[in-house]
C-alpha cells in the first residue's frame, strides 16, 4: 500500500489518542512504521487506542510545549508528521474558547516551527476539519479555495489553523526541502468513538446503558463518512509528500460522495435498522449553541490530481460502525485489536475491488 513508502519510516503522529489517531495509528503500525504518538492524555473512557495495545512509542504531552515538541523531535529524528491533535468538540469550545484556540492556533505553530528546525522531517500533513470553510449553508459543496472562517469558536479555529498552514507553507515551508499539506474531512464514524456530543458515540453509550439516545438537531445534514476514508486520504498525501511531489503540498477535501450526506434522522435510523437495541428520543433544544444545518465537501480535486475517492457509501458505513460496537457490547471476550483489523482489512479488500491506487 502507498507504494511501501511508510515501511521502516518514522511517523510522529500527534493526537494518537484520538478517534482518528487511533486508527491510523493503528495502520501505520501495520504497514511497518516507527509510529511515535504524542497526545495529551486519554480523551475519554473507554478509549480505542489503549484497548488496541500498540507496541508503539505512546508520549503524553502538550502540543503548546515547545520545549516538550522540540526534545522529541531530536530524539526520535520522524520522517514524516501527522498532526492531529486537537481541540475537536463544537459544544466545549463554547465553554473553552482560549484552549480551543491555543490548541489549535498555536499548538500547530508549535509543531511547525520544530518541524522546520528538525533535519530529518521531509513531509507534514496538517488535518484540520470540513468546519474549517465559512459556512453560507448552501447546498453545494466547498472547494479548496473557498474563504476560511468559522461561526463556533472551534470551527474559527480551524479557519486559522489552515491561514497559519498557507502563511507556512508560502513563507518557510517551499524555502527549504520539506513539503506540508493540509486535510480536511467531513463527519467521521466508526468503532472506537467514546468523544462527549458526537452523534454516533452518544448513541452506542446510551444503548450500552438500555437508554435511548437524545437526539438534538435531527434536520443537520453532514457528509458522513467512515473513519478509515479520509485516512487514506492523509496518507496517500504523505506518500507524495514524501516521494518529493511539490504540487500536492496545499490544502485537499476528503469527502464522502453526494448521496451520502444526509440528515442526522437518517443516519439514526439507518443504525437502528442494523441493531434493534438502539433507542432514541428527539429532544431539540432552541437555547442550543449554533450549529451548521447543512456542510458539503466538493472532493473534485482529490478525484482528479490524487485519483483518491471513498471506498464505502453511506450503508457500508453504517454497518460496520454498527457492528463494531455491537460486538465491542455484547461480546465480553472480545479482542480489539483483532476487531478493529477486521474493519481495516474489509476495506482494503473493498479498495482493491475498486482498483483504487493507493492500495
Amino acid at each position: 500500500m502507498f507504494n511501501n513508502i511508510y515501511k521502516g519510516k518514522t511517523v510522529l503522529l500527534t493526537g494518537h489518542t484520538g478517534f482518528k489517531g487511533s486508527w491510523l495509528a493503528l495502520w501505520l503500525h501495520q504497514m511497518g512504521a516507527k509510529v511515535i504518538g504524542y497526545s495529551k492524555d486519554y480523551p475519554s473512557k473507554p478509549n480505542h487506542f489503549e484497548l488496541l495495545k500498540l507496541d508503539i512509542v505512546s508520549i503524553n504531552g502538550d502540543i503548546r510545549d515547545f520545549n516538550h515538541l522540540k526534545k522529541v523531535f531530536d530524539t526520535y529524528q520522524p520522517d514524516i508528521v501527522f498532526h492531529l491533535a486537537a481541540q475537536a468538540l463544537v459544544r466545549f469550545s463554547y465553554q473553552e474558547p482560549v484552549e480551543t484556540f491555543s490548541t489549535n492556533v498555536m499548538g500547530t505553530i508549535c509543531l511547525y516551527e520544530n518541524a522546520l528546525q528538525c533535519a530529518s522531517v521531509k513531509a507534514f500533513v496538517n488535518i484540520t476539519s470540513d468546519k474549517a470553510y465559512e459556512n453560507r449553508e448552501w447546498v453545494w459543496g466547498y472547494r479548496e479555495n473557498d474563504p476560511m472562517g468559522g461561526h463556533d469558536p472551534y470551527s474559527a479555529s480551524k479557519g486559522c489553523a489552515e491561514l497559519v498552514t498557507s502563511s507556512y507553507r508560502n513563507s518557510f515551508f517551499q524555502h527549504t526541502d520539506k513539503l506540508l499539506a493540509s486535510a480536511r474531512a467531513g463527519n467521521v464514524i466508526g468503532g472506537g468513538d467514546w468523544a462527549a456530543d458526537r452523534l454516533v458515540p452518544d448513541i452506542f453509550k446510551a444503548t450500552s446503558q438500555n437508554e435511548a439516545a437524545k437526539i438534538r438537531n435531527p434536520k443537520a445534514t453532514r457528509p458522513w463518512q467512515h473513519v478509515l476514508e479520509p485516512l487514506s486520504g492523509y496518507l496517500l498525501l504523505g506518500q507524495k509528500l514524501l516521494e518529493g511531489d511539490k504540487s500536492i503540498a496545499d490544502g485537499w477535501n476528503f469527502g464522502p460522495n453526494d448521496e451520502d450526506t444526509r440528515e442526522v434522522s437518517k443516519v439514526v435510523s439507518a443504525i437502528t435498522n442494523n441493531w434493534d437495541k438502539v433507542q432514541f428520543d428527539i429532544q431539540q433544544d432552541p437555547n442550543q449553541p449554533h450549529e451548521a444545518n447543512l456542510l458539503k465537501l466538493d472532493c473534485s480535486k482529490a478525484l482528479t490530481y490524487l485519483n483518491w475517492k471513498p471506498v464505502w457509501h453511506f450503508d457500508d458505513t453504517i454497518k460496520y460502525t454498527t457492528n463494531w460496537y455491537k460486538d465491542f457490547y455484547t461480546n465480553l471476550d472480545l479482542n480489539v485489536n483483532e476487531r478493529s483489523l477486521q474493519d481495516l482489512e474489509a476495506y482494503i479488500q473493498s479498495a482493491k475491488e475498486k482498483g483504487l491506487g493507493w492500495v
